[in-house]
């Protein structure tokens, strides 16, 4: 089935149910809603059009699973999203901040014809601004494993490989801090019992959040 042929809100839902099943957790019916922002009958309501269409298969309390043809739909998405965000920042100028909201109005709409010219501008990038891997061309996902940079401990460095995404506020923060994809950060302490992380990056000293801190994925 082609993405077109579907709502974009339903491939919205596609989408983060695979990034549900992507993360480890179960797509449910609840787990669905937080992401999505709706009530949970809108989510019963979605998940039985997707299982009509055989997109989705739906089991009462152990939540959704993407059919193969649902998971295609859904990493095209995915890449279409990614692509543009890496466009928008690399060849726009936006910040890492904006090139979220604005890859969402337009990844419904993209030809693929589009897509390929695109990617082949960007020079076949692996990742977008936010450090997420962009699907290639055949919809196959190369996945990294990170640690998190609240793993860290004192005098450890890393470099920052991912960032969240979709989080407009916290990104500005973070790029103001220079705390994004590439840079190098050094653990300088740790304050006890959940308390913030010091970290120097570029020289600088700066407290982060632990809960900040448990989003970051950062490689040695």
């Amino acid at each position: 089935m082609n993405e077109g042929k579907i709502s974009e809100a339903l491939q919205d839902y596609l989408k983060e149910i695979y990034k549900l099943q992507e993360e480890g957790g179960r797509a449910t019916t609840s787990a669905i809603a937080a992401r999505m922002s709706v009530a949970a009958p809108s989510v019963t309501a979605m998940l039985k059009k997707l299982t009509s269409l055989g997109l989705v298969e739906h089991e009462p309390y152990r939540g959704a699973a993407l059919t193969p043809s649902g998971k295609k739909i859904a990493v095209e998405m995915i890449r279409h999203h990614r692509l543009l965000e890496q466009y928008l920042a690399k060849t726009l100028g936006l910040g890492i901040d904006a090139v979220h909201a604005e890859a969402h109005r337009l990844e419904h709409v993209i030809s693929e014809e589009v897509e390929a010219r695109i990617d082949e501008s960007l020079g076949f990038p692996t990742h977008d601004p936010h450090g997420d891997p962009i699907p290639d061309p055949n919809l196959k996902v190369k996945s990294s494993r990170l640690r998190l940079l609240a793993s860290l401990e004192p005098g450890d460095e890393a470099t920052v490989r991912r960032v969240p995404d979709g989080q407009p506020e916290l990104l500005r923060y973070l790029a103001s801090v220079a705390l994004v994809p590439g840079s190098r950060v050094k653990l300088s302490k740790r304050a006890p019992l959940g308390g913030p992380l010091t970290l120097v990056i570029d020289g600088r000293r700066h407290a982060i959040a632990e809960e900040i801190a448990l989003k970051i994925g950062v490689s040695s």
